[in-house]
């Protein structure tokens, strides 16, 4: 049976890892509709959430390049993040298991 949530109340939510370190904000969220149902896939979190939120993310790239590296953010699998305390998300898995966005 499909879970309803109000994924609004998720944003800006800091998220953790299963050892506790921060791994960013929730910023946006991607999902797919099946057959007149939407399906959420992946949660966004960090700067290129933020940028992928506010349709901007050409011009907050080119922002991010300039003297930074590493990660801007990294996309979280639907079944990666728990909600049992939607008030603290927290991963499932370690920050490290996940795949940055570093483009």
């Amino acid at each position: 049976m499909a879970q309803e949530f109000h994924l609004e109340l998720l944003l800006g939510k800091r998220v953790r890892d299963a050892a506790g370190k921060v791994v960013g904000r929730i910023e946006e969220f991607r999902a797919e509709q099946e057959e007149g149902d939407w399906i959420l896939r992946e949660y966004l979190v960090g700067r290129y959430g933020l940028g992928e939120r506010f349709s901007a993310w050409s011009i907050i790239r080119s922002l991010l390049r300039r003297g930074r590296t590493g990660a801007n953010g990294y996309r979280i699998p639907w079944d990666q993040l728990d909600l049992t305390d939607p008030a603290q998300p927290r991963l499932r898995c370690l920050r490290e298991k996940l795949a940055p966005v570093t483009d």
